[in-house]
């Protein structure tokens, strides 16, 4: 993904800020006037403003595919509409257009496996792009058990459904909004920023490069027991735009398992996943034997060596548990064959986060929340070859390294202002950058603005 900075977007910002926020006090006001328990329509919003900067760092040497070392700063700006419907009885229908503008560190998202700012991806240069983000139907079949209140949320229609049921989603979407939850470290919106505590650094997740594709996913729900299986498809190239729609060829297939629990008179809950995908992908021994036998070649060889099917594949384990009603922990831990080249998320072969959620309410401030979180990325023994012998991948590329794992340490405190707005400050620490020892350690400052309607 490249990134151009214009000039106009002097006059840009300002003016998709006015649409945004008129577009979204229309959407409130309309929404305003329905409140049943079973919701037909739904029209809600939100506006997301993200800025970061980085002062300089050391670096001994900076590649093609580096952060520069010197001060930068970076933005992204989101705002989407989720619009929905219940066309007959237990169907849902979504749609959600959204704009989107962004300039990230360097010109180019490049330089980290644990990059700062969820949004990145969906950001296209300075001036604003819209595009559909999703468009899915979701049908649910109850099957007893109990009742249980569906609360109203984006892209949720309030409802009462049964407790054990059954739940198909097909259409565009993101795998993420149905697989990985967890109640503490899950929205780059509004909590964790990283890559790396909103889901598995990981999890090469089949999507397009905004992080979106076709397909379905379906939830069997028993009691304390949810199954998850769903097929997605990936991008035509790694990391591209375009969708590979040839779902019976290529694509991304993921089960999950999870298991809800109570830790004295506190919930939890535990969550096995395992992924699998098959795309036309590099792999870092061809990349490198090219790299050998011909000195001087284009470093990022994996166009010269791609062509063939392969697998990639992955398993992880998502851990939350409620310490008390205003505090709770997570964990996730993946590790990834790292046989091939990215296919659609970030350079990382094996992820491990864990960290802290607490409300304000020990200081008087009950909404706030602070969040503590750690996290390490490693690189296979065949991705750091290719790296050390001087190859360039999507992402990371100082041309040359001297390995060690990649860890931050990320904090926010997010201020509710009210029901509808929130601000954030958010402090991120980079040791090892691109699993670098002779760059880093990178400090990165963040202020973010989130509203929703």
């Amino acid at each position: 993904m490249r990134f151009q900075f214009h000039s106009r977007f002097r006059l840009a910002f300002p003016l998709l800020k006015f649409a945004i926020l008129a577009g979204g006090f229309a959407i409130s006001a309309w929404s305003a006037a329905q409140t049943p328990e079973i919701e037909e329509v739904t029209a809600r919003g939100q506006l997301t403003y993200n800025w970061q900067q980085h002062p300089a760092y050391p670096a001994a040497y900076s590649g093609p595919n580096s952060i520069i070392p010197g001060r930068e700063k970076m933005y992204t700006l989101t705002s989407t509409a989720f619009l929905g419907l219940r066309p007959w009885l237990g169907g849902e229908l979504y749609f959600n257009p959204e704009a989107a503008q962004g300039v990230p560190f360097s010109t180019n998202l490049v330089g980290l496996g644990g990059f700062t700012n969820g949004e990145i991806t969906r950001a296209a240069g300075t001036n604003p792009v819209i595009y559909r983000q999703r468009l899915f139907v979701r049908q649910t079949w109850n099957n007893g058990g109990g009742s249980v209140a569906v609360e109203p949320d984006l892209n949720q229609l309030a409802d009462v459904v049964d407790k054990n049921r059954f739940v198909l989603t097909v259409g565009k979407f993101s795998i993420l909004d149905i697989f990985d939850p967890n109640t503490y470290a899950k929205d780059p919106r509004t909590q964790f920023m990283n890559w790396g505590n909103w889901t598995y650094a990981a999890y090469d997740y089949a999507a397009d490069a905004r992080g979106f594709g076709w397909g379905f996913a379906a939830e069997w729900y028993k009691d304390d027991w949810v199954l998850r299986f769903g097929r997605m498809s990936g991008p035509k190239e790694p990391n591209g735009l375009a969708v590979d729609l040839a779902l019976g060829k290529h694509y991304g297939d993921q089960v999950e398992v999870e298991h809800g629990h109570m830790l004295g008179d506190q919930p939890g809950k535990v969550r096995v996943l395992a992924w699998r995908n098959r795309a036309q992908l590099a792999g870092f021994k061809d990349a490198l034997d090219y790299l050998r036998a011909y000195p001087g070649a284009d470093p990022q060889t994996f166009f010269k060596v791609r062509g063939s099917d392969k697998i990639k594949y992955g398993l992880g384990i998502n851990l939350e548990q409620a310490i008390n009603n205003g505090a709770g922990l997570f964990l996730r831990a993946m590790k990834a064959d790292g046989r091939t080249e990215t296919h659609a998320f970030t350079e990382v072969d094996a992820s491990l986060s864990a960290g802290v959620s607490v409300k304000g309410s020990l200081w008087g401030r009950a909404e706030d929340t602070l969040g503590l979180s750690f996290s390490g990325n490693t690189l296979s023994d065949d991705r750091r070859r290719f790296l050390q012998a001087g190859g360039i991948s999507f992402f990371i590329g100082d041309g040359a390294l001297r390995y060690r794992p990649e860890a931050i340490i990320e904090t926010y405190y997010a201020v509710n202002v009210s029901k509808a707005l929130s601000f954030t400050a958010d402090y991120q620490r980079i040791q090892n950058p691109a699993y670098n020892a002779d760059r880093g350690p990178m400090n990165v400052y963040a202020m973010r603005f989130h509203a929703e309607f």
